[in-house]
């Protein structure tokens, strides 16, 4: 009966005696798509031959250089991403369990192979080698999001808001990207004369090292803040900060930062190299127009920033947001949202519902922080 292997696999055979090497290829050659065969006599040769391409391993272990379970290692740790299945002589089944409890997929016994037993053996120990190494990625990818959602969580600022007449909420949601750490950041500040200093920033890149150097701007721009620093001062400082913590010359940072006055009518803002504030002011739904006041943090020396004076009003909303909301893929054509996009999304909602827009949205591809204050009026 014609043995079945339903592709053609490459495979590795490591095995010191002629006859029985002999024997396994030809059995293989009997299967349905007989596979490649590499055949390799020690664990010496093993290391010249075992590249990528091999996806499965048949090792017996009773070889010349190393036997039993100690040859079995060598080949797991050479070949991690491979099936492994052991040939052995002996009619112990206790080595066979040895070996598969210390993580090969399969054993057989040499004297009771045959063709359609050897290549249906091979296909399950593919298999089983492909659940084991889906099931790590999948335990991995638990634990990464967990330790990820967890740093993020702890390094998240709790608002210094101290007034009840602005609405304050924020999100911040990790994107198709989640397995990695971002430099997304906010912040909210009320200071002693009763102004509202809020942010939203964005170091470019993932990773730990932007995680951190977001977290290290954030808790720059709240101290200087405090300490009563604000527009290109403040800016300038932070640009230094950047400068000197970044890990590489090519990485910056854009950020949106608003003042709203103690009776919370005006804001004068900075949109440093960052996407506009979305605005609902006396019914009118619009992006903050004018364009950016400046490049972003990090490229050029010596720059000033232009600040935009803003009159709110009294009932007013002001959305803060990262890149992450305006490049999510809507609609049938998976098309960019962009600002006009988000605009025109709010309109249809009738107003800033943070939840409901990144419901709409839908997956994100990158990370978002975004931050709503309104003013219902007096």
């Amino acid at each position: 009966m014609t043995a079945t292997l339903s592709e053609t696999l490459t495979l590795l055979l490591i095995e010191d005696d002629d006859g029985d090497a002999f024997l396994v290829e030809e059995l293989l050659r009997q299967a349905e798509a007989p596979p490649r065969i590499t055949w390799v006599r020690n664990l010496a040769e093993t290391r010249a031959k075992l590249t990528s391409e091999i996806q499965c391993v048949l090792v017996d272990l009773s070889l010349p250089d190393a036997t039993g379970l100690e040859a079995l290692e060598q080949v797991l740790a050479m070949a991690p991403h491979a099936a492994v299945l052991v040939l052995t002589g002996l009619r112990d089944v206790h080595v066979g369990v040895a070996a598969v409890q210390a993580g090969a997929q399969d054993y057989l016994v040499k004297q009771d192979v045959d063709a359609r037993l050897l290549a249906r053996s091979v296909r399950y120990a593919m298999e089983r080698k492909r659940a084991d190494l889906a099931q790590i990625r999948l335990v991995e990818a638990e634990l990464t999001a967990k330790e990820n959602a967890r740093l993020e969580n702890g390094l998240l600022p709790v608002p210094l808001l101290h007034t009840k007449k602005l609405r304050h909420v924020t999100r911040y949601l990790p994107g198709t990207q989640g397995s990695r750490l971002a430099g997304d950041f906010l912040d909210t500040v009320q200071t002693p004369d009763g102004s509202v200093h809020i942010v939203v920033g964005d170091v470019c890149g993932h990773g730990p090292d932007e995680a951190a150097l977001g977290v290290a701007l954030r808790i720059a721009w709240r101290t200087l803040v405090l300490a009563g620093q604000s527009g290109d001062l403040l800016l300038r400082t932070m640009d230094t900060l950047l400068r000197a913590e970044r890990k590489a010359p090519e990485i910056f940072t854009t950020l949106c930062m608003a003042t709203i006055t103690p009776d919370l009518t005006h804001a004068r803002m900075r949109v440093v190299g960052h996407p506009p504030p979305v605005l609902v002011r006396d019914g009118v739904i619009e992006a903050l127009g004018g364009g950016p006041s400046g490049p972003p943090l990090g490229i050029f020396p010596d720059i000033e920033w232009t600040a935009i004076d803003v009159p709110l009003g009294e009932r007013w909303s002001m959305m803060l947001y990262t890149d992450g909301l305006i490049e999510a893929a809507v609609g049938e054509n998976r098309q960019l949202l962009g600002v006009d996009g988000l605009v025109d999304l709010v309109k249809q909602h009738g107003a800033i519902d943070l939840d409901r827009l990144i419901r709409h949205v839908g997956t994100l591809s990158d990370d978002l922080a975004a931050m709503l204050v309104s003013r219902s009026g007096t």
